[in-house]
């Protein structure tokens, strides 16, 4: 077993350029992200998703990205959807183990934000997710334990604002209970998806000792 999966990699990353004050992502490109938090008419998010999703398919210079995270036995299983211009959806499958469901969450983002940008000439990026809590913390200057994480995204999407001017990135929120086809089908994927741990003895000691080092750093 490759012992790499199981090491504990650090939470704050003190001397990142990406979270020192006045270089955060929200005071140099205030207007090139957003967030459509879920409204108390459930129609009208779904009846917006279903625009975004005809009003890209035929915009070459924007993607969709729907993801979800589902985690089973400590293993961390999260699968993105990535709909892009008259092309096949791409399926991309990740798993981690001995993480908890927030770091889950931003690694998919992470994720499914690298996958955008790596399709040339994007300038919009949609991503729909059930973990809209979790993309805030790209942007939230404070010191938090999923800093690491929110740091690379934030490098990431600084190189894509700084291609152009009307680059963006939108966030809206999805929850699974809404029943909306195409996040129903990215759901059931990752919910299903099997995964057996090698083991398990150990996976168990080790999330154990990441309980402990975490609620040191939440202190």
């Amino acid at each position: 077993m490759d012992n790499r999966c199981n090491e504990f990699l650090p939470a704050f990353i003190p001397l990142d350029k990406e979270i020192s004050l006045g270089n955060c992502l929200h005071n140099n490109f205030p207007d090139w992200f957003s967030f459509y938090p879920h409204p108390h008419n459930a129609k009208d998010q779904l009846h917006k998703l279903d625009d975004i999703i005809i009003s890209t398919s035929s915009d070459p210079l924007a993607c969709i990205i729907i993801s979800d995270v589902s985690i089973k036995n400590h293993i961390a299983t999260s699968i993105l959807h990535v709909h892009f211009f008259n092309q096949l959806i791409i399926k991309i499958c990740h798993q981690a183990i001995n993480i908890f469901t927030t770091e889950a969450e931003l690694f998919a983002i992470r994720c499914s934000i690298n996958q955008a940008i790596g399709i040339p000439y994007i300038k919009c990026i949609v991503v729909i997710t059930n973990s809209l809590h979790a993309a805030k913390k790209i942007f939230d200057s404070l010191l938090h334990p999923y800093q690491i994480h929110s740091a690379v995204i934030a490098h990431e999407l600084r190189e894509f604002f700084n291609k152009h001017m009307n680059n963006h990135i939108k966030f809206w929120d999805c929850p699974s209970k809404k029943n909306w086809q195409l996040y129903t089908v990215v759901d059931k994927d990752t919910r299903g998806f099997e995964a057996s741990v090698y083991f398990p003895c150990k996976s168990s000691w080790d999330f154990s000792k990441k309980c402990f080092c975490d609620d040191i750093v939440s202190q």
